[in-house]
């Protein structure tokens, strides 16, 4: 399956991840199908913010009582590793429901886009897709 991303949006994410690299920076995917059509920036409420991400759960909750009155649909979630690849670790495999979210990562040199599954290849956890920018 292939994710599309506009690069402005990408261009918005990569901005923010360089401004603060000591963190993980982290928020959440909009959009429909394969297409990512907005992003949201939320607060990082992990205990280590360094080394892990936790979307701040009043603005997961926000999000999803948006989307259930005709919001966008949130298709899954974003975050950056400042040390490391763009792909999901151990951490991010324990914390991921198997419920087909989107998982964008972003590194210091590299994005990719996972979906979270039951069995995955990569931590038996993720699925590999490709990320197309538009």
């Amino acid at each position: 399956m292939t994710v599309e991303i506009s690069s402005l949006l990408l261009a918005k994410l990569q901005a923010a991840v360089a401004a603060t690299p000591e963190v993980e920076r982290c928020g959440l995917l909009f959009g429909a199908g394969g297409r990512v059509t907005d992003i949201s920036f939320a607060e990082n409420s992990a205990a280590h913010p360094q080394r892990h991400f936790e979307v701040d759960p009043a603005h997961l909750i926000a999000a999803y009582r948006a989307a259930r009155s005709g919001g966008p649909a949130v298709i899954g979630y974003w975050h950056s590793h400042p040390i490391g690849t763009a792909e999901p670790s151990p951490e991010d495999a324990r914390c991921a429901a198997p419920d087909g979210s989107l998982w964008l990562i972003l590194s210091a040199l590299d994005v990719r886009v996972w979906r979270a599954v039951d069995h995955g290849c990569v931590h038996g956890r993720f699925e590999p897709l490709t990320l197309a920018v538009v």
